[in-house]
């Protein structure tokens, strides 16, 4: 790896000492200089593109050539005739300025070579072939080589520092919910180009008079070829591993037409190649997104399901996944679309877990927990939509989508204070939404928007825990660390286990319609009035009980200290409505664009706790906001927002019954909850300069919580079970986070830098006693590596982080630093050989001692005749050192965990791949 990255960095060097600047200024007629011009530079003994680039604000061009060459120099900019030109690089710089006359013809633009990036107002578009050096498969091989573009850690797209929001191929979107499904699956080779769509909007009426600065989306344009034809890929693959065989079958096959579309997608492997993680699956096809929060309130529908873990290559040892999934869209003619897919999704996954707990309060003996969990999960998900488009002043869109889960888990688990646990949990629940929206243009000055949206949710999970007893102890100095929970519990304590049982059924019906009106005043400034509600009602039944060793059922009579009369069931009613009015105010004016505003809120909550305790809280509140968009430049802008919201909590929070959440945490809620609020200030700054390829974006946000819902939770004197009930506190929670991002290329060397701090302090109540935790987190994360088209790439990659956490329950602060060094090489060879490898070194280390260090090494060889053969194979190595388990340090409000992940051992797969 050494000797590859010296070799690469040596031509680097030669390369740069053999270049040539040439500058100029590009300006109109007139003298105004045409900013975001297109400039190319043609070798014309090649007839190769050697460089290209664009003007800034000032006109201004700069490309670097080689020496002793001739070019042909192309300048361009829409609605302007293209100016060509030779010029002779000798050994000195050279200046060239440049006058573009007016095109008065109607014809388009043409240009001889394709740019590999032109800006066409707020769409970028890259011509993905001028990034390929042929080691790429898949859409988002080509995404991480574009300038500007970025694929997280968890697998998201973003453009500019923002996420992109939806993929569409050829207009059409695909999976909508979800990027990864295409990002990880579209074949690189069908990808013609990419275009970047900034300020988004999916509604035409609605972009002239909102502000959609941080809304991003991506079309991709397909290969002429690949239309009106099957395209795509089959691989299939097997292996093996130190304790099974492996096996793997991916056909992704797709079919577009301008009429219609199909995709396939299958996945069957135990690879540890997750496409859809349960968390994705949860979130997929847009499901309900309530609307509200652009109107000041927060109402959270909590997940009331079983407690499953996310599975990945870096944090389980088993994972076994299934899926099969179509999307088709069709249009019967120019005003009708219609769309929709079918999931099914299948994942089993085993996980091991050694957490050693370091608890805040003194009196709670600390602890070190040994979880083995096995879980399955299966999930089928559906969305069928219609857009119905009259005419320019009339859209009409439907959608409904559903998601139906089986999912089971059990763990093993070995405590220390606890001894050994058995638990087991099941649910089957299901989702249902609904969304209709209008739009409707009656004049150039007058705009209306009617949108709603409506959920259906049921949720049953069924939790079980066994912890072993001996009955003769339970009164000793020594007895087993579950006795004295089970004696607050009221449990039956002269069982040889303590069998606990906890079944719950949530049902949550809610409805968000809003109507906007948008009165343009002028081409400066527009008014925009809203009206809308939410009525929300769920119902939560549970019951929490013992199964006595002769089969019997037991209903627990528990005394909690801390918690007021505590009962084992729960049947409670909650309603919620909001009623609000809102008026916006939008001017530009130069270079700023004003949004100040507020909503007008009638709030109204009610609870009915076993039919005959009513509890309700009502009252109005005015809600303002604010947004300062600055234009310095089409590239560059700074956005300063503030927005106060109320938050409200959902019923899981308010049902006073007894929840057995683990077999160490139980909880109870408050009916007494009222909302709390938030003021949120946030700062964005975008700089994306093509002209010296060099980008910087940066936020700043800032929370502060007023009238904050907190727990206060109850430890056992002596045992690390405890128990908690929400109250409001005084006391105002606050957070700052704050990240910024550069990049910078120079010729073949990409340059990255980034950074993050964040502060969070926070209030909370142990044992009835105020604590206060204050967390520092600073991240600083680097990168450095090569971009040749036909030489191999190496990327050097760095990053550390800082944790250092305040508790005024103890003195001192737990200091956690992480360095992780990573090493990335990129071949393509011979035009038939593909070697990809990527190594990371990780280092965790807690109050300076080193807890753990772990490495990784991946590696894939692969052989394709050509770049149009229909066969490769592939030889791909995982884990390769054979590394048993990783491990990471964290902080929470009750206690400091080191956590050993065991992941996937060493698998060894050989793939055959056929494209079509």
């Amino acid at each position: 790896m050494k000797k590859l990255l010296l070799v690469a960095i040596f031509m680097v060097i030669g390369t740069a000492n053999a270049q040539i600047t040439l500058t100029g200024v590009v300006k109109d007629s007139i003298g105004n200089p045409l900013e975001m011009s297109n400039v190319l530079a043609l070798n014309k003994s090649t007839n190769k593109m050697e460089s290209y680039g664009f003007t800034d604000a000032s006109g201004r061009y700069k490309l670097s050539l080689s020496k002793n060459t001739t070019f042909a120099i192309k300048i361009s900019y829409v609605g302007y005739i293209t100016a060509e030109f030779d010029v002779d690089v000798k050994e000195e710089k050279l200046t060239k300025n440049v006058t573009l006359k007016e095109d008065n013809s109607l014809d388009e633009v043409n240009i001889t070579y394709k740019m590999p990036v032109t800006i066409k107002g707020d769409t970028i578009v890259y011509n993905a072939d001028s990034f390929k050096n042929g080691s790429e498969r898949k859409l988002e091989d080509v995404l991480e080589k574009l300038p500007g573009v970025e694929v997280n850690d968890d697998g998201e797209i973003e453009v500019e520092g923002k996420v992109v929001e939806k993929i569409m191929v050829d207009g059409k979107e695909f999976f909508s919910g979800d990027t990864k499904l295409a990002s990880k699956n579209i074949p690189s080779n069908a990808v013609d180009k990419i275009q970047v769509l900034r300020n988004y909007s999916n509604v035409n009426q609605l972009s002239g008079v909102q502000n959609n600065q941080d809304r991003v989306a991506i079309n991709i344009k397909l290969k002429e070829g690949k239309k009106n034809f099957w395209f795509g890929d089959v691989l299939a693959g097997g292996g093996s591993a130190p304790n099974e065989s492996l096996y793997l079958f991916q056909p992704k096959l797709f079919y577009y037409t301008p009429k219609y579309t199909l995709n396939v997608i299958g996945d069957v492997n135990n690879l540890g190649e997750v496409v859809l993680d349960r968390r994705t699956l949860r979130s997929f096809g847009n499901n309900f997104r309530s609307q509200s929060p652009s109107n000041g309130t927060n109402i959270d529908i909590s997940d009331a399901g079983i407690g499953f873990l996310n599975a990945s290559a870096r944090n389980a040892n088993r994972i076994e996944t299934k899926l099969a999934a179509l999307n088709f869209s069709y249009s019967p003619n120019s005003k009708l679309d219609l769309s929709g897919f079918l999931i099914w999704s299948g994942n089993s996954n085993g996980q091991r877990n050694i957490n050693t707990i370091d608890y805040l309060d003194p009196d709670t003996p600390d602890d070190t927990v040994d979880n083995s969990t096995s879980q399955t999960s299966n999930s089928g998900l559906f969305k069928l939509s219609a857009g119905y488009k009259k005419n320019a002043n009339n859209q009409l869109n439907y959608n409904i989508s559903g998601r139906f889960t089986n999912e089971y888990k059990t763990e093993d688990v070995n405590s220390f204070v606890l001894s050994d646990i058995a638990e087991k949990e099941d649910a089957t629940p299901f989702t249902i939404n609904q969304d209709f929206s209008y739009f409707y243009t009656a004049s150039e000055k007058n705009i209306f928007a009617l949108e709603v949206k409506h959920l259906l949710q049921d949720e049953d999970p069924f939790y079980a825990a066994s912890l072993e007893n001996d009955p003769n102890n339970n009164d000793d100095a020594n007895n087993d660390g579950f006795d004295d929970t089970a004696e607050s519990l009221g449990l039956d304590r002269t069982n040889m286990f303590y069998d606990l049982n906890q079944e719950r059924r949530v049902k949550s019906n809610q409805l968000d319609a809003k109507l906007d009106y948008y009165y343009i005043l002028n081409d400066k400034s527009n008014l925009n009035v809203v009206a809308g509600t939410i009525l929300s009602t769920q119902n939560f039944n549970s019951r929490f009980f013992q199964t006595l060793d002769d089969g019997t059922e037991f209903t627990p009579d528990p005394t909690i200290d801390g918690i007021d009369n505590p009962i084992t069931t729960n049947d409670t009613e909650y309603n919620f409505t909001d009623i609000y009015a809102g008026l916006r105010y939008r001017l530009k004016s130069g270079i700023f664009t004003f949004t100040p505003g507020f909503t007008l809120h009638s709030y109204s909550s009610e609870n009915t706790q076993f039919g005959n305790e009513y509890f309700q809280d009502e009252f109005v509140s005015l809600l303002p906001e604010f947004e300062m968009i600055t234009q310095f430049k089409k590239s560059e802008s700074l956005t300063l927002s503030y927005k106060k919201e109320i938050n409200f909590t959902d019923v899981n929070q308010i049902a006073r019954g007894i929840v057995a959440n683990n077999y160490n945490s139980y909880f109870a809620g408050n009916a007494d909850l009222v909302n709390s609020s938030f003021h949120n200030l946030s700062l964005f700054y975008r700089s994306f300069n093509l002209f010296n390829n060099s980008s910087v974006f940066a936020r700043v946000n800032y929370r502060k919580t007023a009238d904050q819902v907190n727990n206060n939770t109850i430890f056992e004197p002596g045992s690390v079970v405890s128990s908690s009930t929400t109250i409001n506190s005084s006391f105002s929670n606050e957070s700052l986070s704050s990240s910024v991002s550069a990049s910078k290329t120079i010729r073949k060397l990409q340059f990255r830098v980034g950074g993050n701090f964040s502060y969070n302090k926070s209030y909370q109540f142990i044992n009835s006693l105020e604590n206060v935790s204050k967390i520092y987190n600073t991240g600083l994360n680097t990168r450095i590596g090569t971009n040749f088209r036909e030489a191999p790439n190496v990327s050097l990659n760095y990053r550390v982080s800082f944790s250092d956490q305040e508790n005024s329950s103890r003195e001192g602060t737990i200091k956690s630093v992480t360095h992780a060094p990573s090493i990335n090489f990129d071949a393509y060879i011979w035009d038939s050989v593909t070697l990809t490898s990527d190594y990371s070194f990780t280092d965790v280390r807690q109050n300076g001692a080193s807890t753990n260090t772990f490495d990784i090494w991946n590696a894939k060889l692969a052989y394709r005749k050509d770049k149009d053969a229909k066969w490769e194979y592939e030889i791909v190595g995982n884990n390769l050192l054979g590394t048993g388990s990783q491990t990471s340090v964290s902080q929470s409000i009750l206690s400091f965990n080191i956590n050993e992940r065991f992941i996937l051992p060493r698998f060894i797969s050989f793939r055959v791949r056929y494209q079509l």
